[in-house]
């Protein structure tokens, strides 16, 4: 299937999300050719130009543009101001093109360049970002919102996120641990479950993932109800 911005519109049109992105042109953070950023920019802001002619239902869903420019600023700021002179049209920015292996300085330089000339009256959305110490941090910069396959992903592996860090629970330690997984943790994973319990799930039953990522995801949120208390 030929992905154009049309089409991608009308797919989440469709869908009926109630924010939908752009397509975009995005390469990786540590690509080497810089003359693919320079096209990925430009050709970014053409098409955000097809995708608000393409969207049916404007009213109904939020329609993001997303910044490209890789680690240069001076594409970066191209991208911006581009995407900040469709004005009403989009409701909402997304910071795309990081969390692929830059060095975390680089990756936290463009993030503030980013929030920082975007309008503050609209939604920044740091897109590909979910470890708890980077949703702290790009709040801290100015952005809003996020999403990451890290909490699902990680439980896989049969990891949970606690306030300590990782708690392993196919380690061997984690058979006779007959706590929850976080005592303070509100969520139907800590009140119904031990650590011995899932470590003897985690191996053998798919289910045993799905709860982690239950956990996972209910850990995040409480990060960022904590981030909005003291913000």
């Amino acid at each position: 299937m030929l992905l154009t911005p049309e089409r991608s519109m009308h797919i989440q049109n469709d869908i009926g999300a109630d924010i939908i992105m752009a397509l975009d042109d995005v390469v990786s953070s540590v690509c080497m050719e810089e003359i693919r950023f320079d096209e990925a920019t430009h050709r970014t802001l053409r098409w955000i130009d097809r995708c608000i002619d393409a969207h049916r239902r404007p009213c109904e869903q939020a329609l993001f543009g997303i910044v490209q420019g890789g680690l240069d600023h001076r594409l970066r700021d191209i991208c911006i101001e581009g995407l900040k002179a469709r004005g009403d049209k989009l409701p909402g920015y997304a910071i795309g093109g990081l969390a692929g292996g830059e060095e975390k300085s680089a990756f936290c330089r463009v993030v503030s360049q980013c929030t920082a000339a975007l309008p503050t009256n609209k939604p920044r959305y740091v897109m590909g970002v979910g470890y708890p110490l980077d949703l702290v941090v790009c709040s801290a910069l100015g952005a809003d919102m996020y999403d990451c396959v890290f909490p699902s992903r990680t439980a896989r592996f049969g990891t949970a996120l606690i306030p300590e860090g990782l708690l392993r629970l196919k380690t061997s330690a984690m058979a006779a641990d007959y706590r929850p997984v976080d005592p303070e943790c509100d969520c139907l994973v800590c009140k119904n479950y031990s650590r011995a319990h899932l470590h003897a799930k985690i191996t053998k039953e798919p289910h045993a993932a799905s709860l982690l990522t239950y956990h996972n995801i209910r850990f995040q949120m409480r990060l960022c109800q904590d981030m909005h208390k003291v913000g």
